[in-house]
This record gives C-alpha cells, structure tokens and sequence, in this order.
C-alpha cells in the first residue's frame, strides 16, 4: 500500500527529489552521459543496448525529431567504437497516431543501423501495442534481416504462440533474435498471467523454445532463479555461447551481473538517457509500484 502511494505521488514531486530515486538507473541527460556510462560497461567486458528515453508522441513533428536524434546517436556511438547496439519505442516515432509514418521512421533508423553494422531491438510496449508491434516488426525484418530483433514479453498469454508464428522469419544466415523479460506494464489477467511462479515458468517454456529452435535468445532478468535455470537449460541443449547472451538494466544487481561474466557468459546492459527521464521514471514506478521499495533500498545498499 506504501509502494502505491509513494508512486502515485512521485509525479508531483520536485524533480531534483525523483532525480534521487531515478539516478542510480538512467545514464543520464545527454548523449555524452550514454557515451561515458556505455565505455565503462565495455571496459568490464559488458555490451550495451542504448535507449534514447520517449514515448507516446503526440505529433509526427515530435517523431521526427526523436528519429534524427537516433540516427545521431548511431554515429556517435559507431564513431566512437562502443560495444553495443540501439532500442527503440514504436509508441515514440508515431506508432499510435500513423503505423505507415512509424513504419518509415524505423525504416530509416534501421537503415543507418545497417550501415554502421549495428542493430536496433524493437521495445515491447503494453498490450494496445502488441499486434501492430510485431507486424511492425515482421515487415522489417523482410526489409532487413540480420539488422533488427524485438522484445517479446514471458507474462502475455499469447507469446508463445507469437513466437512460433514469426519462425518463417527465422533463417539460418539471419535468425530471430528476441529478447525475452517477465514483463512490466500492468495487463488484465484475462491477458497475462499474474502469479510470480506462473510468470517464471512461462518464462522458461518460451527460452526452451527459443533455444531449441536456434533462435538468439536474449535472456532479460535479474531474477537469479531464472538466471540459474537459464544456464541448466543451456548446458541442456549445448547451447553454443554465440546463439545467447543475458541482458540486465543499467544500475540494477550489478554483483549478479558480475557473475555471469565471471563465468564467461555475454551479458550486455541496457543503458537509458535523456531529457525524458522524469517521465520515463515516474511512469515505470506507477506501472510497477514494488519497484519503490527496491529503488530505496539501493539509494544506501549496493547489491
């Protein structure tokens, strides 16, 4: 009840006291921010995917401008040789106001990628989302094969059996790469599961598909149980440590991702930046108020 109260009340706080809860997870406001935080994830032996923070835009003239700051991005970051590649919100170049117009801007976006030899994942939204995501997805892939992935999330009901649906797509020079979380935003039950063990089983049974099927997995958790059960799936399959990595965000357990780099595996960090941030920080909490109490704890203990 606490939780829920501190989060719904966090937007009408000053900024400079949500920057306190905020900082330890976002790289910061400006490009060279993501630059600094993402060369010192690569000097210990960690990649990174970069989230330029923004969403639900509410004109095209907004999309746009979102879209030349990526492609900026993309050419610093190339320029400037960091390890790691890009994530994208579909809901921030237009996705709910014109599909074509969000399609063209992604297009372009991708396009750069390509050229760079980067690569751009396409972020899962909520569930008003999930279909046009991943035909937007679908008809991207086409257009570049080796260059875009998407987020898929293990609580959606449906996600199995959208996964299956897009193995046409998955080609032995070109596989599918998805990057598989539990899932955030707050969905009918009707639609997602809801129980903790629930989540996590169905987390599995997505990755042993993913993994037999020779899709690159991207194992997005913080959950040391799923973590664990991770590599008894890969030692399982002889999985070959170029057919998956883990993924983790910025700021969160770094120990745990320090073992698993220990023990040789791929990890790479999801790094977020930019002006957006009170946004992106006080919708994430009100999403998931159990994140308030993390967030306090980890303000005066480091994990």
């Amino acid at each position: 009840m606490i939780n829920q109260l501190i989060a719904k009340m966090l937007p009408f706080f000053p900024e400079k006291l949500v920057w306190v809860f905020s900082k330890r997870y976002i790289a910061g406001e400006y490009i060279t921010d993501a630059l600094s935080e993402s060369r010192k994830l690569n000097q210990n032996g960690v990649l990174v995917t970069v989230d330029l923070l923004g969403e639900y835009v509410n004109n095209l003239s907004e999309a746009e401008h979102y879209k030349e700051q990526y492609i900026e991005l993309i050419r610093r970051f190339t320029a400037e040789k960091i390890d790691g590649n890009f994530s994208v919100k579909p809901s921030m170049f237009g996705l709910l106001l014109d599909q074509e117009a969000c399609y063209r801007n992604l297009y372009d976006i991708i396009e750069v990628a390509h050229e760079c030899n980067s690569f751009i994942k396409i972020d899962m939204e909520d569930s008003a989302c999930t279909s046009i995501e991943i035909a937007l997805f679908r008809r991207l892939k086409v257009d570049f094969p080796s260059s875009v992935g998407l987020v898929i999330q293990a609580y959606m009901r449906r996600t199995l059996d959208d996964v299956k649906s897009l193995m046409d797509l998955n080609l032995p020079e070109a596989p599918l790469n998805f990057r598989l979380c539990k899932g955030i935003y707050i969905e009918e039950e009707r639609i997602a599961y809801k129980g903790y063990q629930e989540i996590r089983d169905r987390y599995l049974e997505d990755l042993r598909f993913m993994l037999q099927t020779g899709v690159y997995a991207c194992i997005a958790t913080h959950d040391k149980y799923l973590i664990d059960k991770s590599y008894e799936l890969i030692e399982e399959l002889n999985v070959p440590k170029d057919k998956y990595e883990f993924q983790m965000l910025y700021g969160v357990a770094p120990k745990l991702r320090k073992s698993i780099v220990d023990r040789g595996h791929k990890i790479r960090v999801y790094v977020p930046y930019g002006k957006q941030w009170f946004g992106y920080s006080t919708r994430r909490l009100k999403e998931n108020p159990n994140m308030v109490w993390h967030i306090i704890k980890a303000m005066f203990v480091r994990q």
